[in-house]
Formats: structure tokens, sequence, C-alpha cells
């Protein structure tokens, strides 16, 4: 498990930007933490680390929004009201796991099931007004750690 403390909007973009030179094509990062949280901070360090120049927001109202480059594409879901396999799939989820895209979910509690073993978790919780801490690690390791 890697963590991280954030001080600022500032230091959660440069901390996703470097993490996302890490991720390897096609990655899957499931947010976990409510709102205001830094989730969309956090997609917008990974948008600029895989070098994609977007005003990144909160994909509440469309589900999912696209982010492109030359060489890269980051999708970043917003799960809040989906609460069945049918509002999953209609979201179309399942064909962009399957388009070699990064993709971001915000709210990723409401379908931690359909994540696969290898998703990366970012845990965000608050410590004061301005501080996060981010808890980073796979579903795989959450679910190995569940077991003990």
């Amino acid at each position: 498990m890697e963590r991280f403390i954030s001080n600022s909007y500032e230091e959660t973009v440069e901390f996703a930007s470097e993490f996302a030179k890490r991720l390897k094509k096609g990655s899957v990062v499931a947010f976990l933490g409510g709102l205001g949280m830094g989730k969309t901070a956090f997609t917008t360090g990974l948008a600029k680390g895989l070098g994609i120049d977007a005003d990144v927001s909160s994909p509440t109202f469309a589900l999912v929004n696209e982010y492109r480059s030359d060489n890269a594409v980051l999708c970043h879901f917003d799960m809040y009201r989906v609460s069945s396999w049918d509002d999953l799939y209609s979201t179309g989820y399942f064909d962009y796991l399957d388009s070699g895209a990064y993709l971001a979910i915000e709210w990723s509690e409401n379908i931690y099931n359909a994540l696969e073993n290898d998703a990366v978790i970012v845990e965000i919780t608050k410590l004061s007004e301005n501080s996060r801490e981010f808890k980073i690690y796979t579903k795989e390791e959450s679910n190995d750690n569940s077991r003990n």
C-alpha cells in the first residue's frame, strides 16, 4: 500500500500526475471517498500525467467524460447513481474496459464487485479542511487483507 498526504489541490494534482506515469495502459483507478474529497483533483493530475491537456470536471450529469491526447484516452466516470448491473451496463463501462483507455471512477463503492482484481483503489480520507490522505492499493490486495 502506498500512502500520500496532500495539503492542497496543487499537491494532489502533482502527486497524481507522477502516479499516472506508473500506470499500465488500460488501468482502472477507482476512488473511495465522499463529496469534496479530491477525486476530481486527482483525476486532473492523472490527465496531466498521461499527457492530456484538458479541463477536467466531475462527470456528475454526463456519467462519463472522455479526455484524449494523441497517446492516451482517459474516461472519467461518476457511478453515484448506479445501483444495479443494468445501470452499470448502461454506462458503457464494460465496453470502455476493453478499449485500452484509462478509467477513473468516482463513487466506485457502488460498483466495487464489478471491479477487476487489478483495479487501483484510491481511498481518500479528509484530515482537515485542506489536507487529505490517499491510500493506494489494488482491489486484490484489499481482498487479501480482508481474509487475514
